[in-house]
């Protein structure tokens, strides 16, 4: 028999899909996002929330980018400096003479 577990998350799943395709259908009347310079873009509602989502994700991922890549390169040159000395890490230390092992 099957875990009950993945019953529940696709329960889970089915109730977040239907909550934002209702969102999606309350929100089809058209609505206006004004620009600098009297610009304006005219849209569906659920199509800027959405957008207006998207772009969010987008900056908030660029900006985590740089400390990522800073941790992942330290990451990388930890690692090499254990692979190549292998004293650093007591795991791969050689047996001590003294104690016999």
């Amino acid at each position: 028999m099957k875990n009950p577990v993945w019953l529940l998350k696709w329960i889970l799943k089915a109730a977040i899909f239907f909550t934002l395709f209702a969102f999606a259908l309350n929100n089809q009347h058209e609505a206006s996002v004004h620009f600098f310079f009297g610009n304006q873009w005219r849209s569906p509602m659920v199509l800027i929330v959405l957008t207006a989502f998207a772009i969010g994700l987008a900056v908030g991922a660029l900006g985590m980018a740089p400390w990522w890549w800073k941790h992942r390169n330290a990451a990388l040159r930890e690692r090499q400096a254990k692979a190549l000395d292998p004293v650093a890490d007591p795991a791969m230390a050689p047996p001590d003479p003294q104690h016999g092992l």
